[in-house]
C-alpha cells in the first residue's frame, strides 16, 4: 500500500481538533486510585442456629426398603405434592448420600440444604439408597432423612421420586426461597 498524501487543510483540522499535545516521558501506566473496586458479595457462613427447628407432632413409623415417603408442610395445598411427585418443578441440584454414616450424612445434608437455599435452588434431589445393606433390612438413612427433612426450616415438601429417578431410594425436596430471592421478586413487580 502506498501512503496517502495528506492535505494541509486536513492536517490543520486534525491539529485543531486534538488541541495541545505534550509528550509522554514514561512507559508505565498510572491507574487512578479513586475508582472503587467492584463489590464482592460476602460469603454467608453456615448458620450457627440449628436448622432442624420444626417439631414432629407424632412419632414416625419406621420405613421399610420399598416404602414411599411423602411430606407436605402445614398450610400448603396437596396439589404441590402432586406436582413435586411428577417432577413438575425440575431438579436444580442433587446429592448422593450412599455409604455415609448417619452422622456424616446429617452434616452433609444440612450443608447441602444451606447452600441450595442460599443459591436459590427450589427443588433438589437427595439419593439415600434403599438400605439393602442395612442391618435387619431397615434402611437407616431413609428413616433418618425422613425425620431430618420434616424438622428442617427450609423444607416445604418432599416425596419419593418416580422409578426412573431412583424410586424409593431417592427424594425430591421442595425448598423455601431465601429472603434475598423473595425481595428480588418484589422489586421486579
Amino acid at each position: 500500500m502506498t501512503k496517502k498524501p495528506t492535505n494541509t487543510d486536513d492536517s490543520a483540522l486534525f491539529r485543531s481538533a486534538i488541541g495541545k499535545v505534550r509528550p509522554v516521558n514514561t512507559n508505565t501506566v498510572v491507574l487512578k486510585p479513586d475508582e472503587k473496586p467492584r463489590p464482592v458479595p460476602a460469603v454467608k457462613p453456615l448458620e450457627q442456629v440449628d436448622p432442624l427447628q420444626n417439631e414432629v407432632a407424632n412419632s414416625l413409623e419406621t420405613l421399610l426398603q420399598e416404602d414411599k415417603v411423602g411430606f407436605l408442610a402445614p398450610g400448603l395445598q396437596k396439589n404441590v405434592l402432586k406436582k413435586l411427585r411428577k417432577g413438575y418443578y425440575g431438579v436444580d441440584a442433587e446429592m448422593d448420600l450412599h455409604g455415609m454414616s448417619s452422622r456424616d450424612a446429617q452434616r452433609e445434608l444440612l450443608r447441602f440444604l444451606h447452600f441450595c437455599a442460599e443459591d436459590g435452588c427450589r427443588c433438589v434431589q437427595i439419593i439415600h439408597g434403599k438400605g439393602y445393606n442395612s442391618p435387619d433390612n431397615q434402611p437407616v438413612l431413609k428413616n433418618d432423612i425422613n425425620l431430618w427433612l420434616r424438622q428442617h426450616k427450609d423444607v416445604l415438601a418432599f416425596c419419593s421420586t418416580p422409578p426412573k429417578a431412583g424410586g424409593t431410594g431417592a427424594l425430591y425436596v421442595l425448598l423455601r426461597l431465601s429472603d434475598k430471592f423473595s425481595q428480588a421478586d418484589d422489586e421486579l413487580e
